[in-house]
């Protein structure tokens, strides 16, 4: 059993609302332990112990002191990979193979990279001529933005978490976090890495809870809030903004997807199929940057369709200790249950069902895991609700198309822009073709390939401003313009 608690202020509290939660591993529906509800008290009393840190010894010291913690943040994670890696496993079911490489790496680099970051970029001056002759300076400084409110999902809790705290706490913000209510674990065993490596105590908090009149609400309208991070569906990012625009607070949004690929005849087939099979179906399809929406150019479409159909076929469900697991369970089983009706309306809007479409047969003491079959269809029409909305599982439609300005008008038919993929071995094509998708990342020839130093974000109603190297500190400071006459 492991049962999650709020870190407030340095200290670990079950709260005072007297409610609580099971926490169940969709692997089998076991339950892994009870998670306690915030309510209003807790958040307040999180959002205030954040506000006094900027106050106490987190805003009195130097960048290299703050960096030197936080790079011994990553330190421990990593000295403590085992633990996380299991605590992430126990509240995704995703395979090991898979979060031992993607998940807790990058949850410590997060802080390494952000540390690096701060401590060698450099703010503008300019030199300015005057009438008198003499002249002045202006010259830029950046302060922290103050309290961050962290809202962050459960496709990758860990990794997506530390991607908005690694760089808040880096610029010398404060931070209250509220992960999604499905997975709780590695957000509160970050609370005992910052008390080992001598975090002050409230720079680092977490509150659990719920979103509407709940806990995420009362954190993202908490007047001492000065700055909101979210990831997750777009309905609840409107929601939030909503909330921020009572006293104009920062918000950086990344939001759902509905991501294309495009795979030319002449793209290497081999590379295309391997990059395809992992955007669609990795982390059982719930990857923001994954691929939904598959264009492949007519000539090699029927080769296409039956070399990933192999593929997918090929994936085996399992626990996410066995060797042989490459794929592992859907979220929960509420989120089974939105994907399955998905499957089921896909045939009655008329796709052909490639492969999948249901429940795979499982062992019986896995029976009641939230499983679902890699699915992919053929046939839909470019208005159908299973081509249009975000499933947020591991399935694609696939399309043939005729020519490049077909390609692209099909891949920006959306009122999503997060990704893209492009598959060719033209050159010119690439740069032509990713030039004009409507997103915030296209990838050329690859998939989920990551250099933090670069922006990421999403265009259209995928999200709001751009996170990622020097990017990040556009929202997580505040700039002054200091003018000295000479």
């Amino acid at each position: 059993m492991r049962d999650a608690r709020h870190f407030i202020n340095g200290t670990f509290t079950m709260g005072g609302t007297g409610r609580s939660w099971q926490n169940r591993c969709p692997v089998d529906n076991s339950v892994i332990g009870t998670v306690p509800e915030g309510g209003e008290a807790e958040v307040d009393q999180a959002v205030r112990a954040a506000h006094a840190a900027l106050r106490g010894p987190w805003g009195k010291m130097t960048i290299t002191e703050r960096t030197d913690l936080l790079a011994g943040v990553a330190d421990e994670i990593t000295r403590r990979f085992d633990e996380f890696l299991e605590a992430e496993c126990l509240d995704t079911g995703k395979p090991k193979s898979l979060a031992c490489h993607i998940d807790i790496p990058r949850g410590a680099a997060n802080f390494r990279m952000f540390t690096e970051v701060v401590k060698t970029h450099a703010d503008e001056l300019f030199r300015m001529p005057t009438p008198d002759g003499k002249g002045a300076l202006n010259y830029s400084l950046r302060r922290p933005k103050g309290v961050i409110a962290v809202i962050s999902p459960w496709n990758l809790p860990l990794l997506l978490m530390t991607w908005k705290v690694g760089p808040a706490l880096a610029c010398g913000n404060t931070v209250v976090v509220k992960p999604s209510e499905e997975t709780p674990l590695t957000a509160t065993l970050l609370g005992e890495v910052m008390n080992t490596v001598g975090v002050p105590a409230g720079v680092y908090n977490v509150v659990h809870g719920f979103g509407p009149n709940a806990a995420g609400e009362f954190l993202t309208r908490h007047p001492l809030v000065d700055g909101i991070t979210f990831t997750g569906e777009t309905r609840t990012g409107e929601a939030i903004m909503r909330q921020a625009a009572v006293g104009l607070r920062n918000v950086s949004f990344e939001l759902g997807g509905k991501n294309p690929a495009i795979v030319f005849a002449d793209a290497d087939l081999d590379k295309a199929i391997e990059g395809t099979l992992r955007s669609c179906f990795a982390n059982c399809g719930q990857v923001c940057l994954g691929t939904e929406r598959v264009y492949v150019e007519r000539p090699v479409f029927e080769a296409f369709v039956a070399r990933l159909k192999a593929g997918a076929e090929a994936l085996r469900h399992g626990r996410p200790g066995d060797a042989g697991t490459s794929i592992g369970p859907l979220i929960s089983k509420e989120h089974q249950a939105k994907v399955l009706s998905y499957y089921r309306r896909a045939v009655e809007e008329g796709a052909t069902v490639v492969t999948g479409g249901g429940v795979p047969e499982m062992p019986p003491e896995l029976a009641d895991g939230a499983w679902v079959q890699p699915t992919i269809w053929t046939g839909l029409a470019d208005d159908s609700s299973v081509v249009r909305e975000e499933v947020f599982g591991p399935c694609c439609h696939i399309r043939p198309f005729d020519t490049e300005e077909e390609a692209v008008r099909l891949a920006n038919d959306t009122h999503y822009g997060l990704a893209a993929a492009v598959w060719t071995e033209n050159l010119s094509r690439a740069h032509r073709v990713a030039a004009q998708l409507e997103v915030g990342i296209c990838w050329v020839n690859s998939w989920f390939l990551r250099d933090l130093r670069t922006p990421f974000g999403g265009a259209k109603t995928s999200g709001i401003g751009r996170e990622g190297g020097v990017h990040s500190l556009e929202f997580y400071t505040e700039l002054t313009n200091v003018c000295v006459k000479l």
